[in-house]
């Protein structure tokens, strides 16, 4: 048989200080000594010691009480108080939107992203002016979303935003430097470090067991300390400012008690089934066990749903396969059985654990075996099989020194050292916003790439472990780029059709205009740019896009202003025919549809005048000197700005005209005189005879068709 080993362990409780000499022997344990010695003034507060100097004295006391029966002590075991714990609940969301499938690594990058904003909670909630005053102790997913709906896992999952819930546990730095300074004036130095949650369920669930749901909770004096274990190790860690307290002040509130005796009063519970009371106004009685239970029924009740309602939060909205109560606390009476009903669990799967549940342990027949003395035990043999050590990484060469409450990640280092996850990780390229027809389009910029992380000159990861001395070196991931988008990324498809115009083969195409000016579907798209895509349908829109403006108003039809009036000459337009049936602008085309077009004819005067039935001149024909000659009269004067148009000018599209009409009147002779030249012989005497059809006649006869009109001028011989 080996030499038996002695350790001796503390528990620094919030009203006391348990010391515990344990010796052990083949990896069996013995109790050889348990001392308790309560706290003189309020020395310590949900688990932190507040007062340092008063708490080292306490300790000094218990050890030194120890040393005189069991020799020097100079080092011990201890714990930080599970009521030290921070629990914090945090959610995260980033946008997937046109990522590739999510990895291991971008799940883990998106867990501790809301791990590092609930240590950021805790440490605006507890005052702590920097989040790496925390250490972070463990935590769990509370769910997973995408696109806002719970799903299972987000391992190769796309959509638009994937989202994380957790729920995590911190343990404040200065608990620790405290617990080492109070020892220190004590004149002890730490031999291990542990957690008082672990130092339970270390003695109470093997490792073997931590693969069931199984919630252990620690009721002592002030707090309820939770510890849940799943899938082979302790998931969550959380506390409920509610306990064995909460029962004694029911007791002193309902049969006036002071304080201590309420305490004693409550003890009796355990074993009793009558107990005698002796009340602040002297009075003394008797109460049966059920009566008293009776009374303080509604502590008792608001004690197990608060213990109930920490586990499920802690166990992600679900109840545990089973619950082990142990502390002081634990033997409240019906506590068992409410917790059940709260948790709606089996009678059987809720139980209170003694220390005659450690395995391999024996204990001295003096000292009490009750449940309230698993936690003191467990630190003793806990610190001593699992220590917690501190643990100094170098994170781009700077020291971080974690707690090692469980086997550590480069993840973890990174929370220690006060780094934001998302500042080492790319970040996304600025995105653009178009307009396409009138609808605003978003396009996000390029995903940032993940950091480069080494650990010791080899590429790691977020869950690499880490081992004391090991220098991590992060490179921050390059930042996203602008989106590089051309139009016919927008599109699913680009429609054309191919048509024959007047035999012709024509291909048509989408017309994109960007800001106002047509260009290509290979244009790349910038910030602000309005994109408009047109792709014609009937004829008026083909004949706009092939910009044959000229035929488009020949197919309307003829529109003139006469006299100010708007008038349409339908004979006057274009024709169109699709494969041979005639069309109109508005009609249809389709892919490999044969149009013709049939253009109109220039309108003249002439034509104009023909086509209104109007007269343009009144007119003969005579012969002058033996010369026919056409002479004529306006009878229709079409005038256009102001000025008359001739019968072989052209009227056009839109054109506004005037109609001028005149009287018919007849001709005379003198009307001849605008049509031909006259000259002087140079012998002549200056006089002249008008003839018509060899008859005299004055400038103001009238003359009709045909007649022969001369001049005679007579000679003059000398």
């Amino acid at each position: 048989m080996q030499d038996k080993k002695k350790i001796f362990a503390l528990d620094i409780g919030t009203r006391s200080v348990v010391g515990i000499i344990l010796e052990e022997a083949d990896q069996h344990y013995y109790v050889a000594d348990v001392l308790v010695k309560e706290h003189s003034e309020r020395a310590m507060l949900d688990g932190q010691i507040h007062d340092v100097v008063s708490v080292s004295n306490i300790i000094k006391e218990v050890k030194e009480d120890l040393e005189e029966h069991h020799g020097p002590l100079s080092k011990v075991c201890v714990a930080a108080a599970g009521r030290a714990l921070k629990t914090e609940k945090a959610e995260v969301s980033i946008s997937i939107k046109g990522k590739p499938m999510m990895t291991k690594q971008d799940i883990l990058h998106l867990e501790l992203s809301a791990v590092q904003k609930a240590q950021s909670q805790a440490a605006e909630k507890y005052s702590s002016q920097q989040s790496q005053f925390y250490y972070c102790v463990g935590y769990s997913v509370f769910q997973y979303r995408l696109d806002g709906e719970e799903i299972g896992n987000l391992i190769d999952q796309q959509g638009d935003e994937a989202a994380v819930e957790i729920i995590a546990t911190f343990l404040p730095r200065v608990v620790v430097e405290s617990l080492i300074a109070a020892l220190q004036r004590a004149d002890l130095e730490m031999d291990a470090l542990t957690l008082e949650p672990i130092a339970a369920i270390n003695v109470l669930v093997p490792t073997s067991m931590r693969r069931l749901n199984v919630a252990l909770v620690d009721i002592g004096a002030g707090t309820s300390d939770i510890a849940i274990t799943d899938f082979g190790t302790v998931i969550a860690y959380g506390m409920v400012p509610i306990a064995g307290d909460e029962i004694t002040e029911a007791i002193s509130d309902q049969f006036l008690l002071d304080f201590p005796d309420a305490e004693k009063t409550k003890r009796q519970l355990i074993d009793n089934d009558l107990i005698r009371i002796n009340d602040i106004l002297g009075f003394e009685s008797e109460i049966t066990k059920e009566k008293m239970i009776e009374q303080i029924s509604p502590a008792i009740d608001k004690l197990a749903k608060a213990i109930s309602d920490e586990i499920l939060l802690l166990n992600n909205g679900k109840a545990p396969k089973a619950v082990m109560l142990v502390g002081g606390g634990s033997q409240t009476p019906e506590i068992c059985s409410r917790i059940s009903n709260h948790l709606q669990l089996p009678m059987n799967r809720v139980a209170i654990r003694g220390t005659d549940a450690i395995q391999s342990l024996t204990i001295a027949t003096d000292i009490p075996k009750g449940p309230e003395f698993i936690t003191p035990i467990g630190i003793a043999i806990a610190a001593q099989a699992s220590p917690v050590h501190y643990v100094t990484a170098y994170v781009n060469e700077q020291p971080v020194r974690l707690f090692e409450v469980r086997e550590l990640t480069i993840g973890d280092c990174i929370l220690g050292s006060g780094i934001k996850l998302n500042s080492i990780h790319g970040k996304p390229g600025m995105g653009i916003v178009v307009t396409l027809n009138g609808r605003q389009i978003t396009i996000p910029g390029d995903h940032g790439e993940p950091p480069i992380i080494m650990k010791n000159g080899e590429l790691s990861t977020l869950d690499t472990f880490i081992n004391n001395g090991d220098q991590i070196n992060i490179i921050k991931g390059k930042d996203g780029l602008p989106p590089h988008v051309k139009i016919k990324d927008l599109l699913d498809e680009i429609p054309s059709k191919q048509v024959y115009i007047n035999e012709k083969p024509v291909t048509i195409s989408t017309v994109i205009k960007k800001n106002g000016d047509i260009v290509s579907f290979e244009e790349i798209l910038a910030d602000g740019d309005s994109i408009e895509l047109f792709f014609p349908t009937n004829i008026e829109e083909l004949l706009h896009t092939l910009n044959m403006i000229d035929i488009l108003h020949e197919l309307k039809p003829f529109r003139l202003k006469v006299n100010g009036k708007e008038t349409f000459f339908p004979f006057q337009s274009a024709k169109i025919t699709i494969n041979s049936e005639d069309a109109k602008l508005s009609s249809l085309f389709h892919h490999m549809d044969r149009i013709t077009i049939e253009r109109r004819h220039p309108l003249t005067v002439k034509d104009f005048a023909k086509l209104k039935n109007l007269q343009l001149e009144n007119y003969i024909h005579v012969y002058f000197n033996g010369e026919k000659v056409k002479i004529s009269k306006p009878l229709t004067e079409i005038i256009r700005s102001g000025q008359p148009l001739s019968s072989d000018e052209y009227i056009l599209y839109g054109d506004e005209i005037e109609l001028k009409f005149y009287k018919i009147e007849p001709f005379i002779f003198q009307d001849i005189f605008r049509y031909v030249d006259i000259s002087m012989p140079h012998n002549s005497n200056g006089k002249f005879e008008l003839l018509n059809n060899k008859e005299s006649v004055t400038f103001y006869d009238t003359i009709s068709e045909g007649d022969q009109l001369e001049i005679i001028w007579p000679s003059v011989y000398y």
